[in-house]
């Protein structure tokens, strides 16, 4: 098995034209990248926003203290894109921060590797178990973490990894079976965690960075559920235990807006540095991260890099998720129906401005501000941030898997608002926002086109199976999971609401909001 700091041999093609960013030949007019002495944390989902947030603001806390134990093997989950990127770059890579003055770029050299567990499950397995790794955090997006509609584990879609899991357990610390590649991410986790039991159950902390409410605790019920699924009774007793004592699951908030990186954004980097940069990543200029200070061992000195640690994150989470999140979800859905490509062209529009300001209103409504945080200057900024056109945020990147985002953006939001003032009438914002993503929805499905959606055959069949677009609108937002915690005899009511509300459509040069 692979040492977990080793670097299998780059599978990139030699530089074309100007040389390639790399470590150890980076232009001379830039500061040097740190260069980790170890491997500390594994990231699984190495994706642009982990290269644009948790990674940068790792190398900001190891410049400030010069602790050097926390590089990052990055996991990539979906493709070996982003290893054959940094592999043959030693890890390093630029962020290109955009923004109304320009753009600027940065190196950035925390993050040491980058594996891919369809070749590379056994090298992964051994960076989870080694004593030195003592953090694992994830971005996988909210469908990365196996979830059925109810929220608990589907099993069945993450049955190859424990398949897998229960003959590692069986096999010992004795020679078994080879390492089976890893599909999921949570499959990987559970298979990490228990190797790591096994090579002596050194304490871990497992940091989700995702949008999902309350993520570490939903990461750690899942967690308990694959091994319960995978080693029933006694047999995972040993895991449970290990799990209980030594593994904590702390929640985080992060922010900070990443879009796709492309060519011209790639051709403005080289530029800039003097270097081809594969691995490039684009982000705004506004980073947070909020960290439940609760870890199993030690930790890198996050705060010193911007981060903040607390208590209790759900403050912060909410805020967060309910005015940025949901309104970016608004943006994306109503600015497709109305002819906008990106979110700060949507922004722009009047009409879908009004129907953020309204959503926003509705939300600071349910929010406990956070200490320090004026809730209200927090909503306002957002405009400004969501207005910043360097970034390009296209509307059908941040339309992609409503119906895993919708729970926790709008419908914790509508459960709350239902709840306070169950006589007043339905909230506009929140029926105006689910009204512009059942009609996208409607409208890609009539189009012919599978929404980018984990629930995409569930959702073409709601719309095939109406007898028109208002039934479809009705079902659609009736469907099972999609609101929890409103009660079912509010939907009725609420579908209606939605079929009737106005949604933004283009004439000519100008967006109106039409009733349907």
């Amino acid at each position: 098995m692979t040492s977990p700091t080793a670097v299998p041999r780059s599978s990139g093609a030699p530089p074309q034209g100007r040389p390639r960013l790399h470590r150890d030949t980076r232009p001379a007019s830039w500061p040097a990248p740190v260069r980790p002495t170890q491997v500390g944390i594994v990231h699984l989902g190495i994706g642009a926003f982990h290269r644009a947030h948790q990674a940068v603001v790792t190398e900001d806390a190891a410049r400030a203290t010069g602790d050097l134990r926390w590089g990052i093997l990055g996991v990539t989950q979906r493709s070996a894109t982003v290893r054959d990127q940094l592999r043959p770059q030693g890890g390093v890579y630029a962020v290109l921060t955009v923004g109304p003055d320009g753009a600027s770029p940065r190196v950035v050299g925390s993050v040491t590797d980058v594996a891919w567990p369809a070749e590379e499950t056994p090298r992964v397995l051994a960076a989870l178990a080694a004593p030195t790794t003592h953090v694992v955090s994830l971005t996988v997006t909210e469908k990365g973490y196996a979830r059925r509609a109810d929220g608990h584990l589907d099993a069945g879609s993450v049955r190859a990894d424990l398949d897998a899991l229960a003959a590692e357990e069986a096999a010992g610390p004795a020679p078994g079976p080879p390492d089976a590649p890893a599909t999921s991410a949570v499959g990987l986790l559970v298979r990490g965690l228990a190797a790591r039991r096994r090579a002596g159950g050194a304490p871990l902390t497992v940091l989700s960075c995702d949008n999902l409410a309350d993520n570490g605790r939903v990461l750690e019920r899942l967690v308990s559920e694959a091994v319960d699924a995978a080693l029933p009774g006694a047999r995972g007793d040993a895991l449970r235990a290990y799990l209980a004592a030594s593994v904590t699951f702390p929640c985080s908030m992060v922010d900070r807006i990443v879009p796709a990186t492309t060519p011209a954004r790639r051709d403005q980097a080289e530029a800039l540095l003097g270097a081809r940069d594969e691995g490039l990543v684009v982000a705004e200029p506004f980073l947070q991260w909020v960290i439940e200070d609760r870890f199993a061992g030690p930790r890198p000195a996050w705060e010193h890099g911007g981060a903040t640690l607390t208590s209790d994150v759900a403050p912060y989470e909410r805020a967060k998720l309910r005015l940025l999140n949901g309104t970016h979800s608004y943006l994306a859905y109503a600015g497709s129906l109305a002819g906008h490509t990106t979110i700060a062209e949507a922004v722009a529009d009047p009409a879908l401005a009004a129907g953020v300001r309204a959503l926003q209103a509705e939300a600071v409504t349910t929010l406990d501000a956070p200490d320090g945080v004026d809730l209200a200057a927090y909503a306002r900024t957002l405009l400004d941030r969501f207005a910043n056109p360097a970034t390009g945020h296209a509307v059908r990147q941040v339309a992609a898997d409503g119906t895993q985002k919708i729970p926790v953006r709008w419908g914790a939001m509508l459960a709350d608002l239902l709840a306070a003032r169950p006589d007043d009438p339905l909230p506009p914002g929140v029926v105006g926002a689910l009204a512009a993503w059942a009609r996208y929805v409607v409208r890609e499905a009539r189009a012919g086109h599978a929404p980018d959606d984990p629930r995409a055959d569930e959702l073409l069949a709601v719309v095939d199976d109406a007898p028109d677009d208002d039934a479809a609108v009705r079902a659609l937002v009736a469907l099972p999971g999609l609101l929890p915690g409103v009660a079912q005899t509010r939907l009725p009511g609420l579908a209606d609401a939605v079929a009737g509300a106005r949604t933004p459509v283009t004439t000519g040069t100008r967006t109106e909001e039409v009733a349907r």
